[in-house]
């Protein structure tokens, strides 16, 4: 993965961890800060699992790519809530 990837996969994942959080159902009870870090996390996981089943170079908008890293982001999201709310 190059630079302008990852530079990539952060920017990205602002959205991801965004879209992440309005995918899972109910209140979350965490800082938006933590949205992003979630969904930067996830983007970049994502990217490297779909460079790995090799859906990662397609023309256009990698939806599939896009789609793996919203479900990470919501599973994270939902994790990170549950795992806050039990404290």
């Amino acid at each position: 993965m190059e630079i302008s990837g990852i530079i990539t996969a952060i920017i990205i994942g602002l959205i991801v961890g965004a879209l992440g959080r309005l995918v899972v159902p109910g209140k979350q009870n965490i800082p938006i800060w933590l949205t992003i870090v979630i969904g930067i996390v996830a983007a970049l996981i994502g990217t490297f699992i779909a460079a790995a089943i090799g859906v990662d170079d397609t023309r256009g908008i990698d939806w599939i790519e896009l789609i793996i890293q919203v479900v990470l982001a919501a599973v994270g999201v939902s994790l990170v809530a549950g795992l806050r709310g039990r404290r």
